[in-house]
């Protein structure tokens, strides 16, 4: 995506573009096949941007700021719960009687830790890091990003260093599979 220099822009991109995916879906019908084909393009963002958190921001974060090894569990439990609701969603039709109220749910999870992140968590990274730091994260970001799994995997480990190890070959099975069943088009 390579959408900013630093760790802080790249991650906030995300965010915004996420943020458009959800107000996308909120205007199709609710049967249509598009609103599966959308969400099926933001579960793929949204595991793609907490696979590289995981294996990037949340390390430097328990490095580098004060109480960093708490945010970081409280921001990787955030994670889990969202990509539960993920793996949810993936094996339902869009008419599905319990789509909206997981999608629903999957908002009001993935809002929260926006916020959360956003307000607190940059906010104190950047206090603690130098800008080259935040630069290298950024690139860090953006390299994993490229190698990340596209659907979600709850039970894969979210810490370095099975994360940094399972994760490329995940995302390349992920991918292939993608490219079979037409996910993604």
């Amino acid at each position: 995506m390579g959408h900013g220099a630093d760790v802080i822009a790249e991650l906030t991109a995300d965010h915004r573009e996420v943020e458009d995916l959800f107000q996308q879906i909120e205007r199709i019908a609710p049967e249509g096949s598009e609103r599966k084909h959308l969400v099926d393009h933001l579960t793929t963002e949204l595991v793609r941007h907490a696979v590289a958190e995981e294996q990037h921001l949340y390390p430097a974060v328990r490095e580098h700021v004060a109480d960093g090894d708490a945010l970081a569990d409280k921001e990787i439990a955030d994670h889990k719960r969202v990509e539960g609701l993920l793996k949810d969603l993936e094996g339902r039709a869009a008419d599905d009687p319990d789509f909206a109220h997981l999608l629903v749910r999957l908002r009001t999870e993935v809002t929260a830790h926006v916020q959360d992140e956003e307000g607190n968590l940059f906010v104190k990274l950047r206090a603690s890091c130098h800008p080259y730091v935040l630069e290298l994260l950024g690139e860090k970001i953006r390299t994993a990003k490229k190698t990340a799994p596209t659907r979600p995997h709850p039970g894969s480990p979210s810490t370095p260093p099975a994360n940094k190890l399972l994760a490329p070959g995940i995302g390349l099975v992920d991918r292939v599979r993608d490219f079979f069943t037409g996910r993604g088009k």
